[in-house]
């Protein structure tokens, strides 16, 4: 953290900026914490943060949870993207904590990600960690690298989506789903 903290001072003095002023004395180092914060996913595996929360649950029913609340960090500029997302599952035979949906979904956007990747990447790690017979991930985000710079389209907002399993297979499950989460 020493060592961001530095180099954001370095980029403050590069962008003109004088890091001794009165209003940017410990910016250097809220930055540091909050990079540190923001970036957190990767120090985290869907496995340490379901931490053995699956149970039995004796028969094979779609489980949804929508609206969760998402916060990530473009890759490209390094600028927030945030929205939400909605994961649903056929279990087999286990189920995992309700609270442990979320939890996966923030070990990978608290990476530096693309939505696409991101979206893939929940629904595998739902999929690894509950050997479900099919599973359904749905992003809306909206981007501050489209709303605030580039082409600066402040209504933009991207839906990406990721079915494996009989969610990709099946058209009745996979409507099932999206209008569940409608």
């Amino acid at each position: 953290m020493v060592r961001v903290a530095a180099l954001v001072k370095d980029l403050l003095v590069e962008l003109g900026e004088d890091p001794a002023r009165d209003g940017l004395l410990k910016t250097p180092e809220r930055v540091a914490r909050s990079l540190a914060f923001l970036t957190k996913g990767y120090s985290e595996t869907p496995q340490e943060v379901l931490n053995d929360a699956v149970f039995d649950a004796g028969a094979n029913h779609m489980v949804v949870l929508k609206d969760i609340e998402t916060y990530s960090m473009c890759e490209h500029h390094m600028l927030p993207f945030f929205g939400t997302c909605a994961v649903g599952y056929i279990s087999r035979d286990k189920v995992i904590g309700v609270s442990k949906i979320a939890r996966i979904v923030d070990v990978f956007a608290r990476r530096l990600q693309i939505q696409e990747r991101l979206t893939e990447q929940v629904a595998d790690a739902i999929m690894d960690v509950t050997g479900a017979e099919g599973v359904g991930v749905v992003f809306k985000c909206r981007h501050l690298c489209m709303m605030m710079r580039g082409v600066e389209k402040q209504n933009s907002e991207m839906t990406t989506s990721a079915m494996l399993g009989s969610f990709r297979e099946d058209e009745k499950v996979r409507s099932e789903f999206l209008s569940l989460i409608r």
